[in-house]
């Protein structure tokens, strides 16, 4: 398959989260794509999430290897949806996160298929990933069975030197503050919900420290973190607030748990506050010494000619589902910049040197099955 002409392909494609026309468009060129191939092509629906593609050589619920990943993106200008090439750069919405590792999927599925290699090979692309992957969710709990022995998650875009072997468990809390109405000339008068809400959150920051690129950054980002990310509370300039609530992104290490950060938020409530748990995952922890993990860096170290090395980031992965069934979970990615971000790009000959690095270990699985 002609690699960069499908990535091409595949930004033209509006697919930002909840386009559902345009992403259904987006999985039907994904479908014709393997038209005249033996992979099974099938696009999960239910009423009330996003689909989800599934592309697999086999019939069983069992895979020696998965890639997982997504084709939606953030919102973005007209502009990014039609790709540039310059310099050994495509520039374009999806680049980095994350079409063209898509792609380089699609690629190893031809690969698998035209060696007829033998390995029970799928993909799963999901449709809402950039607000929760619960079609994701939808998806593993009506295919319950499925399990994969090792686990091929490039949804880590930025460097192709790097193997993340760590991703924190994101937390999502809300926190919901009570008061009572008065008029503003008399806030004796009444409770000021905003205020409650405020005193809260600067009780959380003195367990969770703030960072910003105005602050010093700490030695061991490996840390337990939170940001503020909606705060919202009352209605009119001159009524004092009876009713205020934020969200907040906790991003726990594995050596934190949910029942600490409750028992926590619990010291930090005030009088007339309460928080919610809205949702809570794992975090992804590999170990880095794995034999499957080794060889696959040997293999990469050999194509990119340069050695590389493990790092962790704060950044949750849908390969948690699998991680925590005992998937070896490799996390590599291209290189790139501007994820998010009107500049978003990614380098051209990391893309293909991926394809190439997942072809050749594919090979490898294959010849010792």
């Amino acid at each position: 398959m002609d690699l960069i002409n499908i990535i091409t392909d595949l930004i033209k494609f509006r697919t930002e989260t909840g386009n559902i026309p345009e992403i259904k468009q987006c999985f039907e060129y994904c479908k014709i794509l393997f038209a005249k191939t033996d992979a099974k092509v099938e696009i999960f629906e239910k009423e009330g999430v996003a689909p989800v593609l599934y592309i697999r050589n086999t019939d069983a619920d069992k895979f020696d290897v998965l890639c997982l990943g997504h084709l939606d993106v953030v919102p973005a200008t007209d502009e990014m949806f039609t790709p540039v090439i310059k310099d050994g750069r495509m520039y374009g919405r999806g680049t980095l996160d994350m079409k063209s590792f898509a792609a380089v999927a699609f690629n190893s599925m031809f690969h698998v298929l035209e060696n007829k290699l033998n390995l029970k090979f799928g993909i799963i692309l999901s449709s809402d990933e950039e607000k929760g992957s619960k079609g994701t969710e939808a998806f593993l709990e009506a295919h319950k069975d499925i399990k994969a022995k090792i686990v091929l998650d490039n949804d880590v875009g930025g460097n192709i030197l790097s193997i993340v072997n760590k991703c924190k468990n994101p937390v999502f809390v809300k926190i919901i503050a009570e008061g009572k109405e008065a008029h503003g000339s008399t806030p004796w008068e009444g409770i000021d919900a905003n205020e409650k809400l405020l005193h809260t959150l600067n009780n959380i920051r003195e367990i969770y420290p703030y960072y910003s690129k105005e602050t010093k950054k700490p030695k061991d980002t490996w840390i337990d973190t939170v940001h503020f990310a909606k705060i919202e509370g009352g209605q009119v300039s001159n009524v004092i607030s009876n009713y205020a609530e934020a969200l907040l992104d906790f991003r726990l290490t594995e050596d934190s748990t949910v029942k600490n950060l409750e028992k926590n938020l619990k010291k930090c409530m005030e009088k007339g506050v309460s928080y919610k748990i809205v949702s809570s995952s794992t975090p992804v922890v590999m170990d880095p010494k794995n034999e499957y993990i080794q060889a696959y860096k040997t293999l990469a170290e050999e194509v990119l000619g340069q050695k590389m090395f493990f790092e962790q980031i704060g950044g949750a992965t849908d390969s948690r589902a699998f991680a925590v069934k005992g998937s070896i979970v490799i996390m590599n990615s291209g290189t790139g910049e501007g994820m998010h971000a009107n500049g978003e790009y990614v380098e051209i000959d990391s893309v293909q040197k991926l394809a190439e690095i997942q072809k050749r270990f594919l090979d490898k699985l294959a010849s010792k099955a």
